[in-house]
Order: structure tokens, then sequence, then C-alpha cells
């Protein structure tokens, strides 16, 4: 049986108001829940994981995690307590926290927490510019080879990709299909390289960067992945629930 594609939605410091989360949240539940081929992810902030009323293919995500599995650590979350509130996947290493200052260290460290907690990794990777040369390929690679330093093979089963290249966040176009479909390739390569085949293969990878409805269906299709991370247009319902309809109708 063919894995259901996943569609996250990364909210980020959105929306301000308790109200507008839930209005969100339910929204998107509403459309979610008839999927027959889509796990839907809602990341909110923390403060409003609690309006996110999990159900079949509707799942709730975290932004951020620490290192940390307890003690002295003001403002930080754990990943066991994610997982009490029902956080069933956690992004990490995303474009913006690494700008932030996390280091691929620092990225490995919160992979071993999330994986330690039983939760599924959702692994941010990207390069910041690319070159006619190729040499960001290079970037990529140690990129993600570092950034998975502490991932044992047995481990892998946890693992989803997002490939998020950052000149495309927040872009008025998204990466070209043809694109996506070679870059997944090469995450793949690297995976398979480091975990052997038939581990890189269990592998899910996501695409993110300025993805709308109207990309969506050729992104996932002919890029070739299997679902994707959205942004800005995760808290614009209207939107979000078009990209559901359209990786739905596949």
């Amino acid at each position: 049986m063919k894995k259901k594609y996943i569609i996250a939605g990364n909210w980020k410091m959105n929306p301000q108001t308790t109200e507008e989360a839930s209005r969100i949240a339910t929204t998107v539940k509403k459309v979610a829940i008839k999927s027959k081929k889509i796990d839907t992810v809602v990341c909110p902030p923390f403060v409003y994981a609690h309006l996110v009323k999990t159900a079949d293919n509707f799942s709730l995500g975290a932004q951020n995690v620490s290192l940390e599995q307890s003690g002295s650590f003001t403002g930080e979350v754990s990943a066991d307590m994610l997982k009490s509130v029902g956080v069933k996947y956690v992004i990490v290493g995303h474009a913006e926290r690494r700008k932030m200052g996390e280091t691929d260290e620092i990225v490995s460290q919160k992979i071993g927490a999330v994986v330690g907690a039983g939760l599924q990794v959702i692994l941010c990777v990207g390069e910041k510019e690319r070159d006619q040369n190729g040499d960001y390929l290079a970037v990529l690679k140690a990129q993600i080879i570092a950034s998975l330093g502490k991932l044992a093979r047995k481990d892998v089963k946890q693992l989803i990709v997002a490939y998020e290249p950052l000149w495309t966040i927040g872009a008025p176009v998204a990466m070209t299909p043809a694109d996506v479909r070679e870059t997944g390739l090469f995450i793949k390569k690297v995976l398979a390289d480091t975990y052997g085949q038939e581990y890189a293969l269990s592998v899910r990878i996501l695409y993110g960067g300025s993805v709308t409805f109207k990309n969506a269906k050729d992104i996932v299709l002919l890029g070739q992945v299997d679902g994707l991370l959205v942004g800005r247009e995760s808290i614009n319902t209207e939107g979000f629930n078009l990209i559901l309809k359209e990786i739905d109708g596949i």
C-alpha cells in the first residue's frame, strides 16, 4: 500500500489570537479528515497546541523543540512535553531557526531528542543559493550528513526530510518541478550512501518554498516528492484547503 502524502502547515508566529487559531484549525480539519490520500499536519505556535483537536488524517506538529529533556532551561519545551499534548511530528532545523544561530550540531541533538520520544522528525534542509556549477550540492550534502550525525540506522523510519531552498522561501514563485525532482533524487542518494538504499527509500521527501494551490499538484506529481511543507499559505485556510484538495485528487 502506497504511503500517504504529507502536507504540513507551518504557521510560524501566527496568528495573534486564540480565536483565529481555533478558526484556522477547525476549518482545515473539516477538509483534512475527508482526505483518503493525505496526512495533514498543522504546526501552530506552542500556545495554540491545545486548540488542535486531532483525528484520523489530521495530526498536530511542533515548529521547534529543545535538545534537553528537562531541567533549568527557561523558555524551552522538551520532546516529551510535546508528546504529552498530542504532538506527532516535529519540525527541526528550519531555515528561520538556523538563521537565529541553530547549527547542524544543535539540529542533530534535537533530532536525537525527538526520535528518543518516539516522534516523527521533519528535518529541514536547503541551500542559500543555487550556482551554475553545482557547488550547492556539496553544501546540501554536508548539511544533511551533519544534521543526521546522531541518527542511528534503526531510527531512520522516524525521519522525513523537507527540502526548502532558502532562495524560494517567501519568493514570488516556487522551484520548478524538474529541479525539485532532481534535488529529491540527490537527497535520496545522500541518504542511501549514509544508511543504505533500503533505509533511504523509506524516507519521505517533502518540498517547501512558495507553495500555493496553483503549483502544489505539479510539484508533487512532476517533482515526485511525498508531500509539502507549507509556510505562509498554511494560515490562509482557503488556499491551504485548496492545496489539500489538489493533492487528494491525484
